[in-house]
């Protein structure tokens, strides 16, 4: 995963270039970060229900396949100076749709791989290799897009999807986990949904998970603003800012996977998203560069570690039988909710200035996270 990840940074660095390039709008930067999200919003629940009736591993090889397939074929259009904007939103959108099939078996397998009791590592882990991934693939997109161009950033992230592809065919995945073959996709769904709302301590984990991605990790669009006019740092500054995030992010996840299956994880959840509302509204009144850069920190380790922490909790108090379309509700709130966090972000920013956007954005979720934690106090005994 964590070639395949650097891989994806490249072509995400890639093209969001080549769009400015071919439009030279931010409007348009924004449309195609939206048609790659929202297929996510409408599709995982079903990506869910399949994952809970098919072999999760053969989903995961078509996914890959399909992701290479798509990277391939933007290598060629580019390359061949074919492409415009409306190819590059059409393969937006079929990036999604695999996504939202890819994304719940791919969360909902780790347990098959290694069981629960190591659990904990393992989604620690791969927070590891997610956030590795989002400084390294950044970092070197830059330099590769003036080596080799564009399609050839492109080239080279098709290519990294074989290492997860031979993976996959090497593992071998317990595949007795099959349930509900002979039900309708649609009742397995509206059983899903229901088992949900049936229990109390999953759903207060998914609110959880709504409130970070509506309200809470928007500010990462609006860095580049913060950067060029509120610190006035510009496009160096940016990076280093953004690099801030990621450090502290992989440091999140580090401790996490050194800590493995502790107890407590209730109370450290709640500590986590109280830290990350506090440091988002920190953040907002900040005017200090060296200070924003050690608050991003925190907020980037705070939001890791409350993402894996309600991961292994979703899996662990799931009954097998429901685990994908759990994971995809999961999926559905934290990436399919996050454009319209963004929508919201942008147009708060456009009639109140951008720190302000920040600030209500950091007060509205320590609001919610403590009206959650109010109402529902068992979730620090977990």
């Amino acid at each position: 995963m964590l070639v395949s990840l650097v891989g994806t940074w490249i072509q995400a660095v890639a093209q969001s270039w080549l769009v400015f390039q071919l439009t030279n709008s931010a409007f348009l930067l924004g449309v195609v970060g939206f048609l790659s999200s929202i297929p996510v919003f409408v599709l995982s629940l079903f990506g869910g229900v399949l994952a809970d009736r098919v072999n999760k591993k053969n989903i995961l090889i078509f996914t890959q396949i399909a992701f290479m397939l798509l990277a391939f074929i933007l290598a060629a259009l580019t390359y061949f100076k074919l492409i415009n904007t409306w190819q590059i939103m059409f393969i937006a959108v079929l990036n999604g749709i695999v996504m939202a099939f890819d994304a719940p078996s791919r969360q909902s397998v780790v347990v098959d791989l290694v069981g629960k009791k190591h659990l904990s590592n393992a989604i620690a882990l791969n927070s590891v290799a997610f956030n590795s991934s989002r400084i390294i693939g950044p970092a070197i997109a830059g330099l590769l897009v003036a080596s080799i161009g564009m399609s050839g950033c492109f080239f080279i992230n098709g290519i990294s999807f074989l290492a997860v592809i031979i993976a996959l065919l090497l593992i071998k995945v317990d595949n007795t986990r099959i349930f509900k073959k002979n039900k309708k996709a649609w009742h397995d769904l509206m059983e899903g949904v229901a088992f949900i709302k049936g229990n109390r301590l999953i759903l207060l984990l998914i609110m959880i998970v709504g409130v970070m991605s509506l309200f809470g990790v928007s500010y990462i669009i609006l860095m580049p603003i913060f950067a060029n006019t509120v610190l006035g740092v510009g496009v160096k500054g940016l990076g280093v800012l953004m690099s801030g995030v990621g450090f502290g992010a992989l440091f999140g996840a580090l401790v996490l996977a050194r800590l493995g299956d502790f107890r407590n994880k209730g109370r450290f959840l709640v500590w986590s998203i109280f830290i990350f509302s506090f440091s988002l509204i920190l953040f907002s009144l900040s005017r200090n560069y060296i200070l924003s850069i050690i608050i991003l920190s925190l907020l980037g380790g705070s939001s890791v570690a409350a993402m894996a922490l309600i991961n292994t909790l979703l899996q662990t108090r799931v009954n097998d039988e429901f685990r994908g379309r759990v994971m995809s509700m999961f999926m559905l709130t934290f990436a399919g909710i996050m454009p319209f966090g963004n929508l919201i972000a942008g147009s708060l920013s456009q009639a109140i200035g951008v720190s302000s956007a920040v600030l209500v954005s950091g007060v509205a979720c320590a609001i919610l996270f403590m009206t959650i934690n109010f109402f529902y106090p068992d979730i620090r005994k977990i």
